[in-house]
């Protein structure tokens, strides 16, 4: 009879600690995987970019993103490795919709598409987190781009120049000298307050490491993050990757900082996408690609905004590259990224092969803010550059017919030959805005028409360091006001004379 109490008594303990812990949970089962894309049955309720959860045979779970929600099945691509998930694996979904870690700690880093460390330099340690997906900011949030960003590129900051918030894409045949712009550009942030990040879309993973490097080198890893999803990695990591950048881009606008981030570049983008598509057997388009794929670059690029003071006044600046085929601007993806942009600048092959480095169209590239993005002291010397420029590409093609031409044509073929020369400029060389003005002011000006236009361009370094060591109140003036008086023009006029009697 004890014996009977005590089990009774046991027994309810046991009822009286019982806590009824019962979950739901959304699972699936794989039908088919191939190719980074995944098939999975019974996964009701599943909203568009939640992550799902795949769990294999051996225990290992493997992340993935709902891309089509269909009636039956849901098509799910991989992130990583695909194979070791076999059929009838077990699929869970999460509940989250895909979001990447984003922090100051992000700077000076090397990050994949997850924003996870692939440097070697440890963990990231965030405690905020960013949907990879967002609506862009709407017009009454925004402020008309009016600040210039220098890219310390004379051809661009005189002709195509680029103000914070805009969208200008850099576009060309490949080798022209594309990623070098961008890379250019970011080096010359050094000292602006200006956060930079390069997102690598389906580049060689030897050729960032250079770039790296070279950032390294030149001080600008500082403020810079290096998203790379290189050509090695999977299809969904290269079409997430520009999107995980732009929600770390727009952690520091909300902040109220100013951004540059560079896609480079969305033709592999585009790629990525069309070859997700047609796996999950999206309906082909024009050129394979889906029918929503001027969307996918539309709802990315719209996310680059100037916001105005009541929204904290930060901005993204975003410089796209697209990638063209023997200079057909024409061709479906160029110009839906052409018509999303705010302007180009347009890269040629034969000036490049020609010498003419950076290998800008004056007459195809264009900024479609304008002068409001321009310095002040940049903006009233370099009026006239484009239009010489023009000038001297008409006549240039005149005089090749016929050996007379009068003075006036002589004076302004002379005049153009310059010009062309002292807008080349070596890489990895950005320019202040005191020296771009002090070698502008010497071309249009009209002081360097007695110098030989084949040394020219070692006459302009000699003149930069001449008025920087002989002139250095000068120098600093012009990159701190960036204005122009008559008093700057006359000792810059002083600087020049004073220079060419010492040579």
């Amino acid at each position: 009879m004890a014996q009977a109490d005590r089990i009774i008594e046991r027994l309810s303990k046991e009822i009286e600690g019982f806590k009824d812990d019962v979950s739901a949970e959304n699972v699936g089962t794989v039908l088919e995987v191939g190719d980074g894309i995944t098939k999975i049955a019974g996964l009701d309720d599943l909203a568009s970019s939640e992550i799902v959860e795949i769990e294999t045979k051996d225990g290992e779970k493997i992340l993935g993103l709902a891309l089509n929600l269909e009636e039956d099945e849901v098509g799910v691509v991989i992130f990583g490795s695909y194979k070791n998930i076999a059929e009838g694996d077990v699929a869970r979904a999460t509940g989250r919709i895909l979001s990447v870690p984003v922090g100051d700690a992000m700077i000076g880093r090397t990050v994949d598409a997850l924003l996870t460390p692939i440097d070697g330099k440890g963990e990231i340690k965030t405690d905020k987190m960013n949907p990879v997906e967002k609506v862009a900011p709407g017009v009454m949030t925004r402020e008309p781009v009016g600040e210039p960003l220098q890219t310390g590129i004379k051809a661009i900051d005189a002709m195509v120049p680029v103000g914070r918030g805009q969208r200008e894409l850099i576009i060309g045949d490949r080798q022209t000298g594309k990623s070098a712009v961008a890379i250019d550009t970011i080096i010359n942030q050094k000292g602006q307050n200006i956060k930079c990040i390069y997102v690598a879309i389906g580049q060689r993973e030897s050729k960032i490491r250079k770039i790296t490097k070279k950032l390294e080198e030149a001080g600008a890893m500082e403020y810079t993050t290096v998203v790379l999803a290189g050509s090695s990695t999977s299809a969904a990591m290269n079409f997430l990757a520009p999107y995980s950048g732009a929600a770390l881009s727009e952690y520091f606008m909300e902040k109220g900082e100013d951004v540059l981030i560079v896609y480079d570049d969305l033709s592999k983008h585009a790629m990525s996408y069309r070859q997700m598509s047609l796996l999950l057997k999206r309906p082909p388009g024009r050129e394979a690609y889906p029918g929503d794929v001027f969307y996918l670059h539309s709802r990315l690029l719209e996310r680059s905004a100037r916001l105005n003071e009541a929204n904290g006044g930060g901005s993204v600046t975003a410089l796209p590259i697209i990638e063209t085929q023997a200079g057909d601007v024409s061709a479906y993806i160029p110009t839906n990224v052409i018509s999303i942009t705010d302007g180009q600048i347009y890269l040629e092959s034969d000036l490049f092969n020609k010498g003419i480095r950076p290998a800008i169209n004056a007459g195809l590239s264009v900024s479609r803010v304008g002068s409001s993005a321009q310095t002040k002291i940049i903006k009233k010397l370099a009026g006239t550059l484009r239009l010489d420029l023009a000038q001297y590409r008409e006549l240039e093609a005149f005089a090749a017919f016929g050996s007379d031409v009068d003075a006036d044509t002589k004076q302004k073929l002379e005049r153009g030959k310059r010009t062309v020369e002292i807008l080349k400029q070596g890489q990895y060389e950005p320019l202040s805005v005191a020296e771009q003005a002090i070698i502008i002011f010497a071309v249009t000006g009209g002081f360097a028409d007695d110098i030989d236009a084949d040394t020219i361009v070692d006459w302009e370094k000699g003149l930069h360091k001449f008025a920087s060591s002989n002139h250095g109140e000068l120098v600093d003036e012009i990159n701190r006001e960036k204005i122009i008086s008559d008093d700057i023009k006359d000792r810059m006029k002083q600087t020049i004379e004073e220079y060419k009697e010492m040579v």
